[in-house]
């Protein structure tokens, strides 16, 4: 299994915090915000690791992470020249995914659960998560039927469907990348990662598990300062 943090972007919803840096070297209470989706790959054995991130900052990451060696991992660098979608980073990611399987976390998505065991016991397919959230309209969310089997996923509803939604954590087969290379652009220009989850949700090899812990997608103030409520609870526990 190797791991991929998406950390590209400019984000503008933070301006002008994100004038000078990445939003996703911000400060989360005592660490910068991307050292949480890194943790969570490293805490789940993943030792290989490619952080894709915007050009104008590459120099900021490298200097915050360097190779990986004092955390006990490799990592590599590729540069995202403009966003165009998540399922975007696995074309990027080709020749380091190669013939493995890939787990792909998003570098401003802050998780309570542990998902060391979900990452460690995957063997094919594809496998996303899901859980409630008030606002499903800012998310892609899934649909379930009576006896909690997933039926449809859909990127930002217009109108309710589910208040489940997919956080940024995703694991795949391989194939993922040949998956991503048929994706057509949406309406608002994207590469959506929902046409991956569906591409393997159509074959019924796509696994949704329920979370029980918080989810903090930390892309405006608001949920910015929810993050570092998190980071901090979490600091304090250890």
């Amino acid at each position: 299994m190797k791991g991929i943090i998406l950390s590209g972007g400019s984000g503008t919803r933070l301006s002008p915090l994100t004038k000078v840096t990445s939003k996703q070297l911000l400060p989360l209470y005592n660490k910068p915000m991307i050292f949480y989706p890194l943790e969570t790959l490293l805490k789940a054995g993943i030792k290989e690791i490619l952080i894709i991130v915007a050009p104008e900052r590459a120099g900021d990451y490298l200097r915050l992470l360097g190779s990986g060696r004092e955390f006990g991992a490799k990592f590599t660098y590729e540069i995202q020249d403009k966003p165009e979608g998540l399922a975007q980073a696995f074309i990027i990611a080709q020749n380091f995914i190669d013939e493995d399987n890939v787990c792909m976390i998003l570098g401003d998505n802050i998780f309570e659960e542990d998902f060391s065991d979900s990452i460690k016991n995957f063997k094919s397919g594809g496998k996303v998560f899901a859980v409630k959230v008030p606002d499903p309209e800012r998310s892609g969310v899934v649909v379930f039927d009576e006896n909690m089997k997933a039926t449809q996923i859909v990127e930002k509803p217009k109108t309710f469907i589910s208040d489940y939604a997919i956080p940024g954590l995703y694991i795949y087969d391989n194939r993922v990348v040949e998956v991503a290379k048929q994706v057509k652009p949406s309406a608002r220009g994207e590469l959506e990662i929902t046409d991956l989850h569906n591409w393997y949700l159509q074959k019924g090899e796509l696994e949704v598990e329920i979370l029980k812990g918080e989810w903090i997608d930390a892309g405006t103030f608001e949920s910015l300062f929810k993050a570092t409520e998190l980071a901090r609870k979490k600091a304090l526990q250890k």
